[in-house]
C-alpha cells in the first residue's frame, strides 16, 4: 500500500469532507463512522478532532468510546487479567454495541444511542441516559479491535502502527495486550479492509493511503 506524508489536521478535513459527501449503505438517516485503533494510535483525539470538523460543517455527532461498553470484570478476567485472548475476544461488549448504539440507528429507529454503559474504571454501570442523534447525524465509534464484527461502518479509519512503534508507545504494564493486536492484524487485517489507513508510528508526522485521490499534502 501507498502511502502519502500529510498533517492531521488536513487528514481530518479530507475524512469531514468526504462524509458530509456519503450516504449511509442501508439508506437510513444516520452515517456510522469507525476510527480503530490500539490505544496507543490516540483514537479518541482523532475522533474528537473529526467530530469538531463534522460540527463545523452542520452535521449533528455523536462520539462513542469503545471503552465505554466493556463487559463486567468477572467475565474479562475470567482467565486472568492479563489473558490477551480474553482481551482480543472476551472484553469489548459487542453485543450491547450492537443494541444500543447500531440499533437505535437502523432505518426507522429512533436515533436514541447510548454513549456508554459501563466506567472501565469502576466496574460500575455509568447509567447514562441515551442521546437523540437527529436525522442527517454522524456516529463516531472509536477504540481498538472495531473491525471484523460486521459492524454497518459507512466509512472506517484504521490508525496503524508498526510492531516496533505499537511496542515503544504502548505502556509496558499494558504489553500483555499485544498479541491481541497481533492476532488482529493475521485474522482481520485492518488496513486492508478500512478506507482510510493511517500510518501513525511518528505521531508528529503521519501518512494516509489517500483513498479519494485528493493529493493532500502537509
Amino acid at each position: 500500500m501507498r502511502l502519502e506524508p500529510i498533517s492531521w489536521e488536513r487528514l481530518i478535513e479530507a475524512v469531514a469532507d468526504r462524509i458530509t459527501r456519503t450516504t449511509a449503505a442501508d439508506g437510513g438517516p444516520w452515517l456510522r463512522v469507525a476510527v480503530d485503533g490500539a490505544p496507543a494510535t490516540g483514537t479518541g483525539t482523532a475522533a474528537s478532532g473529526l467530530a469538531e470538523a463534522l460540527r463545523l460543517r452542520g452535521r449533528s455527532v455523536q462520539v462513542v468510546a469503545a471503552t465505554g461498553f466493556l463487559r463486567p470484570a468477572s467475565l474479562r478476567y475470567e482467565h486472568g487479567r492479563e489473558d490477551p485472548d480474553s482481551y482480543y475476544a472476551g472484553w469489548f461488549d459487542t453485543g450491547a454495541l450492537w443494541r444500543e448504539v447500531f440499533g437505535p440507528l437502523e432505518p426507522g429507529g429512533s436515533g436514541r444511542v447510548l454513549p456508554d454503559l459501563r466506567d472501565p474504571d469502576t466496574d460500575r454501570a455509568t447509567r447514562s441516559a441515551p442521546r437523540e442523534l437527529p436525522p442527517g447525524g454522524v456516529l463516531v465509534l472509536h477504540g481498538p479491535l472495531l473491525l471484523g464484527h460486521w459492524f454497518p461502518f459507512d466509512l472506517t479509519v484504521h490508525l496503524r502502527l508498526s510492531p516496533g512503534a505499537l511496542r515503544r508507545r504502548t505502556d509496558e504494564a499494558e504489553h500483555w495486550t499485544l498479541p491481541a493486536f497481533g492476532r488482529y492484524e493475521h485474522e482481520v487485517a485492518p488496513a486492508d479492509s478500512a478506507e482510510v489507513v493511517v500510518r501513525a508510528d511518528d505521531p508528529r508526522h503521519p501518512a494516509w493511503n489517500d483513498p479519494w485521490g485528493s493529493g493532500e499534502a502537509p
